[in-house]
């Protein structure tokens, strides 16, 4: 038996990759879904929201469901009868508290959208979860923009950029993949020792802390912070990218509970 009762995986870059065929590998389907037949929960942690998750999972031909969802780096939702519910009152206050954090920078927002218009060529957008959404061209020209996000962001308390790679959006520093693993572990009295995370960009930081998991895992893809972060902490970074990555990373911590 393992010690692992808690799988938490970002998804695009550590779980799934888009250009490989299947996407999600065979075998790390099957470690997963062997854990959950020993009791273990297995959550996807990720940026996506439920429509594009959905899509993604259907078209890479998955066939173990995650017990949770972990959407939008933020909302909560519980695998039940077949769809995934909503986990209350977890994102009921995180949907007041970002109503009125997005109140208050509202006025700002036109600022610093001339800011970045004037500079740099990058699509700006509002959508259900943040007045501020970007995408810029490349990566050095979100290396400069995401610097000038979190210099305003200092300005305003409760503020942060969530990014991953060429994408960012404003969010609560209150919520992210961290603390709202956190609300799932306690929900399901899991302790840290007995939690498994593995990710590849910045926005999955917030998670890769001991005090949240302390089986910390990136695949040899990550980019450079998160494997910095990971071996900090005495994690372990796969000499193997994507799923085989978060596969081989699983089987080392197994068989480290078992020596």
């Amino acid at each position: 038996m393992s010690n692992l009762r808690l799988i938490s995986t970002d998804f695009d870059g550590t779980l799934f990759a888009e250009f490989e065929n299947p996407p999600i590998p065979a075998s790390l389907q099957q470690l997963l879904g062997d854990l959950q037949q020993r009791g273990a929960k297995w959550v996807i942690n990720t940026g996506r929201e439920m429509a594009s998750l959905m899509e993604a999972l259907a078209r890479a031909g998955v066939e173990v469901e995650p017990d949770y969802l972990i959407l939008v780096e933020r909302e909560i939702y519980s695998h039940q009868q077949a769809q995934y519910v909503s986990v209350e009152p977890w994102n009921t206050r995180c949907t007041q508290v970002h109503k009125q954090l997005f109140a208050a920078i509202r006025p700002d927002l036109p600022r610093i959208i001339k800011w970045i218009q004037e500079r740099f060529h990058a699509h700006i957008y509002e959508d259900p979860f943040s007045p501020f959404c970007l995408v810029a061209s490349n990566t050095s020209d979100m290396d400069v923009i995401h610097q000038y996000l979190e210099q305003y962001s200092r300005t305003m308390p409760g503020l942060t950029v969530v990014r991953n790679d060429v994408y960012s959006r404003f969010c609560h520093v209150d919520y992210n993949k961290g603390t709202a693993l956190a609300e799932l572990s306690h929900r399901l009295n899991v302790q840290p020792a007995e939690i498994f995370a593995a990710g590849d960009h910045l926005n999955d930081l917030p998670m890769l802390f001991q005090k949240f998991a302390q089986c910390l895992a990136a695949p040899a893809n990550a980019v450079a912070p998160v494997q910095i972060q990971v071996r900090h902490q005495g994690g372990y970074v796969s000499a193997l990218s994507h799923g085989r990555g978060v596969a081989d990373a699983i089987k080392y911590y197994l068989a480290r509970a078992s020596a």
